[in-house]
């Protein structure tokens, strides 16, 4: 198996291994593990994508999701990221599956709302417009890294409320429904991420973080809108260009990611899983201390 960066830092395509080999070989697994871990993007080409190898080679990240309510998907492991409707045609730009597209145009990691975030993501190929709709990624432990010290510092203690219905609000009232709000309260994480492995920190943001615990709203805003801009600055992305067969994976705790627009009239379908994040991926350390813990 060969490992070919990509990325400015990050980021790297797997060659010599498909996703059944990390599936069902522990030496092949090994090898993505640790690419994973010290490259955070890792892209496969040319697979051969069923649902269930798609799963098997979730599983051997960790415990696949369950799709949350109002997901197309919801109730399997499965979230189905499509822009087509029953007709088997684009829905139009106004229609609530597209604005759910146009949602995760925003820099955002994935599951960072829910209560036990997110390892790591896995996304297939299955159809993809002619032109646009790439999906560009940003290393939040790089731009952690480039922070001077005395920030990075206060960052290790700082803590910041992710709301799922904020990053929907930003694209339409109501986008996030009743059921999907009532099953997503707000959580509240540590805004830097610690790999257990490699000891690397990692800015843990996203559009769908609105608040910083202790501050007041603007600053905490203002806050989370500096950071952001900094981890997605000119020239330190790296823009997956989709082709059948491609399935790309990412560390939720050291990314973050965006779709990109595509024409409105071609139709895009793709397949996410989504690996949650366990003790041994550095979780426990991630929630706000209790006032008991605390004392």
């Amino acid at each position: 198996m060969d490992v070919i960066p990509l990325g400015p830092g990050f980021a790297a395509e797997v060659r010599g291994a498909t996703l059944s080999d990390v599936a069902s070989d522990d030496a092949a697994y090994a090898a993505t593990r640790a690419a994973f871990e010290e490259h955070s993007v890792l892209v496969f080409r040319g697979q051969h994508v069923t649902d269930d190898i798609q799963l098997a080679f979730s599983r051997r990240f960790g415990p696949p999701e369950v799709t949350k309510v109002g997901s197309m998907g919801t109730g399997s492991h499965f979230v189905i990221l499509s822009t087509i409707g029953p007709d088997g045609k684009a829905v139009p730009a106004d229609h609530r599956q597209a604005l759910r597209a146009r949602a995760n145009q925003l820099w955002h990691t994935d599951s960072s709302f829910k209560r036990v975030p997110a390892l790591t993501s896995i996304l297939s190929a299955r159809i993809i417009p002619a032109h646009g709709g790439e999906t560009e990624y940003v290393s939040t432990r790089r731009a952690f890294e480039r922070l001077e010290q005395g920030l990075r510092n206060k960052l290790e203690n700082c803590f910041a409320w992710h709301d799922y219905a904020h990053s929907r609000g930003r694209i339409a009232p109501g986008l996030a429904s009743p059921e999907e709000q009532a099953a997503l309260p707000p959580v509240c994480w540590r805004m830097v991420w610690r790999n257990p492995v490699n000891g690397r920190g990692a800015l843990y943001l996203a559009s769908h973080a609105y608040a910083v615990e202790g501050m007041d709203a603007a600053a905490g805003k203002k806050l989370i809108d500096e950071l952001t801009d900094a981890a997605t600055a000119p020239g330190t992305s790296y823009l997956h260009q989709w082709r059948q067969g491609d399935v790309v994976m990412w560390d939720n705790r050291a990314t973050m990611h965006r779709g990109r627009p595509w024409p409105a009239h071609e139709a895009r379908l793709m397949i996410r899983t989504t690996i949650s994040a366990t003790e041994a991926d550095g979780v426990a350390t991630m929630g706000l201390p209790s006032p008991q813990a605390a004392e």
